[in-house]
């Protein structure tokens, strides 16, 4: 059994995902970041750095934070959506890596200086939208070249999956990426990332273009 503290963002939609498309039973804990939740004494002893998504393996008592090891975890304990073998395994350690080092952090700037407080920073916003589709087009790029990032559908694509779901509050028309576009959509529909998706009963729809 794992236990998963999590909200609805990005990072903590990666890891639902990643326990709905593996099959491991899981327990959600809700952690509102809205009313300052992750700052809670008890979690601290599970997340230190007061982010989300972190869990606790039943199993071996093993409790951990940061959404990409946790996706390396999960992946090496149930042999699942990693493949073990060189080139491949480091194919989808690159594109996670993309994700965590770039996208996340960068679509992240975004959502912050160009949907939720526009106006503060015209630095910030001309900087981040810049580096948005600059990511984009990396990512458009790629998926020109395979079905899924790192070839065939791994933990990078769960990674990277949800960040791009938020194309809606970022400055991108999502047509202009055709790539990306067939990619995404035929992540959306898998029944896995839907329940993964609204893990905590939101009722919130996965956006489609």
């Amino acid at each position: 059994m794992i236990d998963l503290y999590t909200w609805m963002t990005p990072n903590g939609q990666k890891v639902s995902i990643m326990l709905e498309e593996v099959e491991l039973p899981y327990r959600v804990h809700p952690i509102n970041i809205e009313k300052d939740e992750q700052f809670d004494p008890a979690f601290l002893k599970i997340s230190p750095n007061n982010k989300i998504p972190a869990i606790v393996d039943t199993d071996t008592g093993l409790h951990l934070m940061e959404s990409g090891a946790i996706l390396l975890y999960l992946a090496e304990k149930t042999g699942k959506l990693l493949p073990q073998d060189s080139p491949d395994k480091w194919r989808v350690h690159e594109w996670l890596m993309w994700q965590m080092g770039g996208a996340g952090p960068f679509l992240g700037q975004v959502h912050h200086f160009v949907a939720y407080n526009p106006g503060k920073s015209a630095y910030a916003e001309e900087r981040y939208t810049k580096e948005a589709r600059r990511l984009w087009r990396v990512l458009d790029t790629r998926l020109g070249e395979e079905e899924y990032v790192a070839g065939a559908y791994s933990i990078a694509d769960i990674a990277i999956w949800p960040w791009i779901s938020r194309f809606p509050i970022q400055p991108i028309d999502m047509n202009d990426y055709p790539n990306v576009r067939r990619w995404y959509l035929t992540i959306a529909e898998r029944p896995a990332v839907q329940r993964g998706w609204d893990v905590l009963g939101t009722g919130r729809a996965i956006p489609m273009p």
